[in-house]
């Protein structure tokens, strides 16, 4: 008889069969009732037990968290809240669980709390449904990107340039920490170390891909990425996951398509294929927000939040537009913004964001044309000098979700901008003979997949989105 997961069970529609089916106990009622769940659905299967024909000793294991194999025949379900259950006929237990010590019990569990647990955290629904949908999202991405002619693109890990020019990155070395090799003027000679150079954990994939989309024309990565950053907010990690598309001979306009396009179709998919696990995390946030002050709480739910971004077009608005518009609107002029928009040339803050997503447009939008003071190097020089094509995605209850920009194509242009903020052209030769060789208007985005896991699960945590978080003071698991 061939296992089936507890998934395939529910789906059925014919009952009166002998099936089997393993999974983990999360209840044991009276003696009689086990529910069952594998993974691969929110939902558990009822087991129904006639314990006067079965071992007591055996039934005692039969303990939250205990691993078994069940066998028995699948009929129409008796009570509320399934269609079929299962009445047991063999029951093993294939591992069991210290109802003394086993940490998640069938009870309410704080986050902090699981997080210490995390290597269980997903026996509860809450983690399994976030997991879920972290993997549907993830073959999403996979899906959009080989259906629209990309090439996947394995960036370097370990790397010699910092793409964002933050600074803030992992150091790699073998060099004997307490007694490294030294220079003449006393400072580590990393022409020593592994590499023959200093060398760190990459921050970003973009430079690479940009090689590669000049020659593979639309390539895209989705790759690990590192940042120092001594931060402990509730949207900072040190390890996260990065999707980095670059496309050849496409300009500012186009990456806007492109990324509303993408960001359109990865959450039309889990709407289609993850019904059951949105509807519960749906009203998991519907609980938490009863909990909060009114003015706290969010206009829509869950689903409702990803519809918002499917359903509408994007709109597009000028940085300048944008500053005009929160300069002039009642909570800058009342002073409730808790950064004031005072003049242009101001970064962004989430705050700003929402509100132009939430209450003046209604809608996902699009901010480009931003002064280049406050974007990256790479970012192509507009006609008035003072601006780059860039552009940012803004979604409601979480501000920014996309970064992108139309890339500098202009060898000149490209240097000067590297001089200014102390960039060394010999540490990235190589980006510059894209410039030399064939240069042409290119453009790329980036999205920090955790944050699409955060907006599609309504998780108010980064740390809750990722297996294991990586956070300054935390490399536990």
């Amino acid at each position: 008889m061939t296992t089936k997961t507890v998934a395939e069970l529910l789906s059925q529609d014919v009952t009166s069969q002998d099936v089997t089916v393993k999974g983990w106990v999360r209840t044991f009622r009276a003696n009689r009732f086990i529910a069952l769940n594998d993974g691969s659905t929110i939902n558990n299967i009822q087991c129904i037990v006639d314990f006067e024909n079965f071992d007591e000793a055996l039934l005692k294991r039969v303990t939250t968290g205990a691993a078994i194999h069940i066998t028995g025949e699948l009929v129409e379900s008796q009570g509320k809240g399934q269609s079929v259950e299962i009445v047991v006929k063999t029951l093993k237990v294939l591992g069991d669980s210290d109802p003394e010590t086993y940490p998640i019990q069938p009870k309410k569990h704080s986050f902090e709390f699981l997080r210490e647990n995390a290597h269980l955290r997903t026996r509860t629904n809450t983690f399994s449904a976030v997991m879920r949908l972290r993997s549907s999202l993830s073959f999403a991405v996979h899906k959009y990107f080989n259906e629209n002619g990309f090439y996947y693109m394995h960036t370097p890990i370990v790397t010699g340039s910092d793409a964002e020019g933050a600074g803030e990155m992992f150091r790699v070395t073998n060099l004997d920490s307490k007694n490294p090799p030294l220079t003449e003027n006393g400072k580590v000679n990393y022409k020593e170390d592994f590499f023959g150079k200093e060398t760190n954990l990459t921050v970003s994939g973009q430079l690479e891909a940009e090689t590669y989309a000049m020659s593979l024309g639309k390539v895209y990565t989705f790759g690990p990425t590192f940042r120092a950053e001594n931060s402990n907010t509730s949207r900072h990690l040190s390890e996260f996951w990065m999707i980095e598309p670059e496309v050849a001979f496409m300009d500012l306009a186009g990456n806007m398509d492109l990324a509303e396009d993408f960001m359109k179709s990865v959450l039309s998919y889990i709407l289609d294929t993850n019904k059951d696990d949105l509807e519960f995390l749906e009203k998991r946030l519907l609980d938490e927000e009863k909990t909060k002050p009114q003015t706290e709480r969010s206009d829509m739910s869950l689903i409702e939040k990803i519809k918002f971004v499917v359903d509408n077009n994007f709109k597009r608005v000028s940085y300048t537009e944008a500053i005009d518009i929160l300069r002039n609107c009642k909570p800058n002029k009342k002073k409730k913004f808790k950064y004031i928009i005072e003049e242009w040339g101001a970064d962004l803050q989430s705050e700003h964001e929402r509100f132009l997503v939430e209450k003046h447009f209604k809608c996902p939008v699009i901010l480009f044309d931003y002064p280049a003071n406050i974007k990256a190097f790479y970012m192509r020089l507009n006609e008035d000098g003072k601006t780059v094509r860039a552009m940012d995605i803004l979604f409601p209850g979480i501000g920014e979700m996309v970064g992108g920009s139309q890339r500098e194509e202009r060898l000149e242009v490209l240097k000067e901008k590297m001089k200014a903020l102390d960039i060394d052209e010999k540490e990235l030769w190589w980006y510059l003979d894209l410039r030399k060789y064939g240069t042409a208007v290119h453009s790329g985005f980036g999205l920090g997949f955790e944050r699409l896991v955060m907006f599609a699960t309504g998780m108010g945590n980064i740390r809750d989105v990722i297996p294991y978080p990586r956070t300054p003071q935390n490399a536990e698991f």
